[in-house]
């Protein structure tokens, strides 16, 4: 039972998947769908506005055509009309007039019926008005025909009635048929006037009405388009809103965890200089006194063995030499580690014993633009000076091939502005993006983590200037530029 109920609930399973799929289809493109929707009915509505406008256009010309027949029509009847009248006329007074007068009626009327006869025989009337038609023409000749023939017989000499055309003997029409044939047509005239004008009212009502069914259902459309682009605006601005919080709740993280590391940072360069100073103070009390007393037993020993023993005298000199330059080794590791002046003269003094110890080094020309007087500074704020001098003269003897640097120290407003430059070769721009330059990182991550701000760039028209600016959190002497120091160069 189990597995029937299964695969019986897995096709309404599917179908349920499948509807739920279409309408999340229906409802990412139902823009899509109106708008379609709106050009279709607007194409189609178009269409049938413009034929019903043909349509209409058709029944009008119909009507008129009509109408302008009836008239030509009712035109001919009162020419027949004045045909008979003047026919009376000149048989009761003989006046030549009368009989030219008929003359110039009679070509009236062959010209109108030339024209309707034109109007019929071009399809715009059916056989049987074609052929009442027709036959009211033989009828008119007939009758203009005899008419003719009787002003000739009833006249005292003969007439000129050329222009009557030929007159004849044979019997005149019934007038009264004339008229009833003509009245007939023309009543069916109306009839075709009035059926084309009714069908274009129809035709302009349905016009109407298509048109505002279609103004209507665009509206509608229009309206359910517009209300969906709402909708999906409100929802891009919710989503809009929830990356902004995110994002600003990634900042806060980012700048938290930014300020961790900048504390973790400073900490582990706290840490180091306290191991580098203990390192130096056991490099300096322990190994000192080691290597001072070897020094001195080895002295005391080549003095007691020189005169006999010289051989044995040669070696411990050499060995005094190299316990020489051990202490010397000793005291610049020592040096590096934790610089003594920097202890103990202060900043000032310790930055003008490194330039001239690197001036030496490097045979460099120094430029020293110190205050007069040390200045008195917290020691972590020292020591990121220091190092930073320190780290900036060695990539200057590493890699600058400079023939000139000059450091420069201010004090003032609350804050500390060290300041180094050389004339090499200059650091390039690719150097700069570099993530891997572990003394730049150094040298920002030390200044960063005090508050202060680090810039490095390449020099005009070369070399590099470092610029350091951190606040002074206690009190100095103010600072006084010393004018440039007179350039020398010592040899190394």
């Amino acid at each position: 039972m189990p597995d029937v109920q299964n695969m019986s609930s897995a096709p309404q399973l599917a179908e349920q998947g499948a509807a739920a799929r279409l309408a999340d289809w229906m409802r990412t493109r139902s823009w899509a769908i109106a708008m379609t929707v709106a050009i279709v009915i607007t194409v189609g509505g178009l269409v049938i506005l413009e034929t019903a406008r043909q349509r209409i256009t058709a029944e009008y010309e119909t009507a008129l055509e009509a109408r302008d027949v009836t008239v030509q029509l009712s035109t001919l009847a009162s020419q027949l009309s004045r045909l008979s009248a003047e026919q009376n006329h000149f048989l009761l007074t003989k006046d030549e007039v009368s009989a030219h007068a008929f003359c110039s009626t009679a070509a009236r009327i062959r010209q109108s019926t030339q024209q309707l006869d034109r109007f019929y025989r071009s399809g715009g009337a059916d056989s049987a008005e074609l052929a009442s038609f027709t036959q009211i023409l033989a009828l008119i000749e007939a009758r203009i025909g005899a008419g003719a023939a009787a002003l000739q017989h009833a006249a005292p000499h003969p007439l000129d009635l050329g222009a009557c055309g030929n007159a004849s003997d044979v019997n005149p029409a019934d007038a009264s048929l004339i008229d009833s044939t003509l009245t007939l047509l023309r009543d069916n005239e109306e009839r075709r006037a009035q059926h084309a004008l009714a069908a274009s009212r129809a035709d302009q009502r349905i016009s109407t009405l298509c048109a505002a069914g279609l103004s209507a259902l665009n509206i509608v459309l229009f309206i359910l388009l517009f209300r969906n682009l709402g909708i999906q605006i409100d929802r891009q601005a919710r989503v809009q809103r929830q990356l902004i919080t995110q994002q600003e709740g990634l900042d806060q993280l980012v700048a938290e965890r930014t300020r961790q590391l900048e504390a973790l940072g400073w900490h582990l360069q706290a840490v180091s200089e306290n191991e580098k100073t203990q390192l130096a103070r056991e490099l300096h009390d322990e190994l000192g006194a080691i290597l001072t007393a070897s020094k001195m037993d080895v002295a005391w020993a080549n003095r007691k063995l020189k005169d006999s023993a010289p051989e044995i005298s040669e070696k411990l000199t050499r060995a005094l030499a190299n316990l020489d330059q051990g202490i010397a080794l000793k005291r610049r590791i020592i040096e590096d580690m934790r610089p003594t002046v920097l202890a103990n003269f202060g900043l000032v003094t310790a930055l003008r014993t490194l330039g001239d110890e690197a001036a030496q080094r490097n045979n460099w020309t120094l430029e020293l633009h110190l205050p007069a007087d040390d200045i008195q500074l917290d020691e972590q704020t020292e020591i990121a000076l220091f190092r930073v001098a320190q780290e900036s003269l060695t990539n200057a003897a590493k890699y600058a091939r400079a023939s000139k640097v000059s450091i420069a120290l201010q004090v003032g407003d609350g804050q500390v502005a060290l300041h180094i430059a050389d004339n090499g070769v200059g650091i390039q721009p690719a150097d700069l993006k570099r993530t891997h330059t572990h003394g730049l990182l150094g040298m920002r991550q030390r200044v960063a983590a005090r508050g202060g701000h680090f810039e490095i760039r390449r020099g005009v028209p070369n070399g590099t200037d470092i610029d350091v600016a951190m606040p002074s959190v206690s009190t100095a002497t103010p600072s006084v530029d010393l004018p440039p120091a007179t350039p020398s160069r010592t040899p190394v």
